[in-house]
């Protein structure tokens, strides 16, 4: 493991968080980038920044995959990633990026949890804000 990536953005933060309270996750950084492994194997979450101020992330969605490619910045992950249901988030410094992704959160790391692990976990409340800053 290397040196933590730091995030600056408050959405990236709060991303960061949010992954971080999945039962057995941990944070890893291969690349320079912070991912999100549950049970120390699967990644469900990669994110970075960039000099900008601006942040991506990706996440494996198999069941919201058309709803969150139609988001403004989203694509299907690079290296073959997105045949397999992976979406990349890519924010500038200024953008407005949706509470959803939180949503998103958790279909993704329920798609690479244990079974048991996964039904041992209740869903996170969702958010009430409509946008986060």
């Amino acid at each position: 493991m290397t040196a933590s990536v730091k995030l600056k953005h408050p959405a990236a933060k709060e991303l960061r968080k949010a992954a971080l309270a999945f039962p057995e996750t941990v944070e890893d950084f291969p690349w320079g980038h912070s991912a999100f492994k549950v049970a120390g194997k699967k990644a469900f979450l990669f994110m970075g920044e960039d000099e900008g101020g601006g942040w991506s992330c990706s996440m494996k969605l198999p069941f919201r995959n058309e709803e969150a490619l139609a988001i403004k910045g989203a694509k299907p992950t690079e290296y073959g990633l997105g045949k397999s249901g992976w979406v990349s988030f890519s924010f500038t410094a200024k953008a407005k990026v949706p509470a959803k992704l939180t949503d998103y959160l958790d279909e993704s790391w329920r798609a690479v949890a244990p079974k048991k692990l996964s039904a041992a976990f209740a869903p996170p409340a969702t958010s009430k804000r409509g946008k986060a800053s």
